[in-house]
């Protein structure tokens, strides 16, 4: 009875959030439901397991919302985003249009804006160049998704994206943990979408079918005609790739930048209950946050001529601050979902399981395959790999370092493993990105669910990777 409620609180989680429903909203009444046949009483698992595990996330991970937030929008609302876009576009240009998607994702991706606001940005940029090259419009957003949501994402060294922030906190790992491993997976899905979506689209252009004629791409935003050199418009991204490098120091230079390690010793008698164990769980956060405040300065100082024309400086950081929290929020629901889900004692068998693949296979392995069921289950990255982590994380790095594996190799392999089948078709930002591009599921997701099963291989490769060179 146990497993029958937890089952059904899963497929009600994804039927509703596929309906459109906040999932801030229905996750507390389907964490009820999976405790309904437990020995939990449903009001204590809600205002204490729940909440708990909530309050959790926010604490850890909000600073990353905010600040990624208003940089992002700063960027965005600034013509810097564009700016960049756009050079990347011309520099490559018509005859390696799919190229020039999946690069100008890559750049902005990578350098701290958020997904979102990269899929907005890209999305007339790619619109126009696929147009010119005469690619089925249909395959853009496949190639949106892999230049956004895949290597930019999880396995570029150093990418301050919140699915490289999250495991940080559980192996006191920095955002650039093995980065051979992580080159070596971002090869893999480079050439991934680049040549499936190549073939895809000499396949359908050999059968006649061109870009097509759409409704969508004639609804055209204007915004005044004040052009930031692209140039300038990279100093913000830049600033907080170098500054993340030097405040995270990855590579432990005696020279280098190392955070107090009794930062944390004066909260001590305060008896917080959030209180981090050690001043390396939450580093990485610090890091990240300094080098996101000290860029958006600078984009909003480079971007001030435009900022003043359009939505102006205030609105534009208090839209991106209020946002954040809905985005922040939205993530939490799903891993505070997850924790409920996971302490269910019809649970334990699944547990169980996963724990004997780390015991009988090792601890990557068994992080992979339960990291890519639970982004499956929950249609999030980020939201997936909270919960795989929170559940078997300690056992994971207990297991690392008695097989004399480095907590780095870890970090990136679970990093990399949560956009394995991340684009269900219930998943909220894959919902989004066909919206934004005005074409429906039937239309593009064939070529999205192919690209999902090969990256689906990519973990895996990248432990054979390691285990037959050491490179991390």
């Amino acid at each position: 009875m146990e497993a029958l409620c937890i089952g059904l609180a899963l497929l009600g989680l994804m039927y509703f959030a596929y309906r459109g429903w906040s999932i801030i909203l229905i996750a507390p009444f389907f964490a009820g439901l999976a405790a309904l046949a437990s020995m939990f009483d449903i009001l204590p698992v809600y205002s204490e397991l729940y909440m708990t595990r909530l309050a959790e996330y926010v604490k850890t991970y909000y600073p990353v919302f905010l600040f990624g937030a208003v940089f992002a929008k700063l960027m965005e609302k600034g013509g810097l985003a564009s700016a960049i876009a756009g050079k990347i576009v011309d520099v490559l240009g018509e005859k390696r249009a799919i190229l020039a998607v999946l690069m100008g994702c890559g750049a902005l991706t990578y350098g701290g804006l958020s997904v979102f606001v990269v899929a907005f940005v890209m999305y007339p940029f790619g619109a126009v160049v696929f147009k010119k090259a005469d690619i089925p419009k249909r395959l853009l957003p496949a190639a949106l998704w892999v230049g956004i949501f895949s290597f930019a994402m999880v396995s570029l060294p150093g990418t301050p994206q919140i699915q490289n922030i999250i495991p940080s906190s559980y192996f006191q790992t920095s955002t650039w943990a093995a980065p051979g491993i992580g080159l070596f997976a971002s090869i893999l899905f480079l050439l991934i979408g680049w040549g499936w979506i190549g073939h895809r689209a000499k396949l359908l252009q050999s059968r006649g079918e061109g870009y097509g004629e759409h409704e969508s791409d004639g609804k055209k935003k204007r915004h005044p005609k004040i052009n930031i050199p692209w140039y300038w418009a990279m100093v913000p991204l830049l600033m907080v790739i170098v500054i993340n490098v030097i405040l995270s120091n990855p590579f432990g230079w005696e020279w280098g930048f190392h955070w107090n390690e009794d930062s944390l010793a004066a909260f001590v008698p305060l008896k917080l209950t959030l209180l981090a164990s050690h001043v390396g769980k939450v580093s990485a956060i610090w890091s990240i946050s300094v080098a996101l405040i000290l860029s958006s300065i600078a984009a909003a100082y480079i971007g001030r001529k435009r900022l003043k024309v359009t939505d102006g400086f205030l609105p534009t950081v208090n839209y991106a601050a209020l946002s954040s929290g809905s985005a922040a929020l939205n993530v939490a629901s799903g891993y505070a979902f997850g924790c409920v889900i996971t302490a269910m004692p019809g649970f334990a068998p699944v547990t169980e399981w996963l724990v004997g693949i780390a015991a009988s296979f090792g601890p990557l392995l068994s992080a992979v395959i339960t990291t890519n069921i639970m982004c499956g289950i929950t249609g999030s990255a980020s939201g997936g790999l909270t919960i795989a982590l929170s559940a078997l994380g300690d056992q994971w790095a207990a297991m690392a370092i008695t097989a004399g594996i480095p907590l780095d190799v870890l970090h990136r392999i679970v990093a990399v493993a949560s956009v394995g089948i991340d684009p269900v078709p219930h998943c909220g930002a894959l919902v989004t990105l066909l919206a934004i591009c005005g074409l429906t599921h039937n239309e593009s997701y064939f070529d999205i669910a192919v690209i999902m099963g090969m990256k689906f291989l990519v973990p895996f490769l990248c432990i054979i990777f390691y285990m037959l060179t050491g490179i991390c």
